[in-house]
């Protein structure tokens, strides 16, 4: 089964709603921590993968038109 740009999207969405809950849990008082912040840049990683794939399936869809 070949993974289409849409389905990669959603699972990066996925895993950096993950990353974002995890972080949240994990903050003592303080959102400084270094753990938090290791969370977060992950997690802002993966949303932003998560945007270039939809443009990217939308591109293609336009495309296909």
């Amino acid at each position: 089964m070949r993974m289409t740009p849409k389905s990669m999207a959603m699972i990066y969405f996925l895993v950096g709603a993950l990353f974002v809950s995890i972080a949240v849990r994990i903050t003592d008082g303080s959102v400084w921590n270094f753990p938090t912040i290791i969370l977060a840049i992950i997690a802002t990683l993966d949303i932003g993968v998560g945007i270039r794939m939809m443009i990217i399936h939308l591109k293609i869809k336009r495309k296909k038109k």
